[in-house]
């Protein structure tokens, strides 16, 4: 990997706050927003716990990607962490204390949408420390059970992700794709409204474990042989739109700004962070350092 350029670092001008039900636990949850030091990264902080448990978003710090992407041991753990880091990401906020007094931020209906509206009033201001710009010499590409995922060199300037969606034949969610160039004015307007998605048979296999008591087809999108159950779409192609939404969330973990174009088939978390995991060790043997935040 080889470092391009960098970018002035961020965070929050003032405190946001979002308030909701957990998806998983059923939990009134409340998560803050809150200005951090430059260096600090995205620090979680359970402010339920005796002492408090602070969790940095961290690629090292990852201990589950099925269906969604889990920081932490219990009882120090936050799961569901994707939709909180793709709106700070998406906005560029680098540096930001997230307080939460439960193992799981609000669900709301299940975009970012919420984060980046509190985000935005809260408004955000530049700090003096830099934040590098990475990308890779050659294609770096992954594969597992029919998905793929890749990191292609830049042809321009910043992010571009692709998701190519497909279920199969006979699927109740059409093959659908998007491309997006991942800009806080672009990820605000056209991806982070973009909702979960689930099928009713999984949808219906969660509830029999205990989870998602509380959380309704109207809640998020859930997908019956006619469509969405109860709900409506936001965009035609609203489920690889959240895919994308899921990529900038998971690959933040690096904690450096990525250029080049991101390709994905079918891929979800344990690619994603597979391939957080991939670059950030190439970069580490390459400096012999540890994640660097600073040009």
């Amino acid at each position: 990997m080889k470092r391009l350029s960098y970018r002035y670092q961020r965070t929050l001008a003032g405190p946001a706050e979002v308030r909701g039900v957990g998806f998983l636990t059923g939990a009134a949850v409340r998560i803050r927003f809150l200005p951090a030091p430059a260096n600090a990264g995205v620090v979680f902080v359970r402010t339920d716990l005796r002492p408090r448990a602070y969790l940095p978003a961290h690629v090292s710090q990852v201990t589950g990607s099925s269906r969604r992407t889990t920081l932490g041991r219990p009882p120090a753990q936050i799961g569901l962490v994707e939709h909180v880091l793709a709106a700070l990401a998406g906005l560029r906020i680098d540096n930001c204390h997230v307080e939460l007094n439960a193992p799981e931020p609000p669900g709301l209906d299940g975009s970012a949408r919420a984060f980046v509206d509190a985000l935005i009033e809260a408004g955000t201001c530049l700090q003096t420390a830099r934040r590098a710009v990475y990308a890779v010499d050659e294609s770096v590409v992954l594969t597992a059970g029919g998905a793929s995922l890749a990191l292609h060199p830049p042809t321009s300037d910043g992010l571009t992700i692709s998701y190519f969606l497909d279920y199969g034949l006979g699927s109740s969610i059409g093959r659908q794709v998007h491309t997006a160039v991942v800009t806080p004015g672009q990820f605000a307007e056209s991806i982070a409204p973009s909702r979960t998605f689930i099928l009713e048979s999984e949808a219906e296999e969660l509830r029999r474990q205990g989870l998602g008591s509380r959380t309704t087809p109207a809640d998020l999108l859930v997908f019956g042989p006619r469509g969405p159950i109860g709900n409506r779409l936001r965009f035609a192609n609203e489920p690889a739109r959240h895919k994308v939404l899921d990529l900038v969330g998971d690959l933040s973990l690096l904690g450096f700004d990525l250029c080049g174009h991101v390709t994905a088939y079918r891929s979800g978390h344990p690619l994603n962070v597979a391939l957080a995991r991939t670059l950030h060790e190439r970069l580490t043997a390459s400096c012999g350092c540890g994640t660097p935040l600073a040009a």
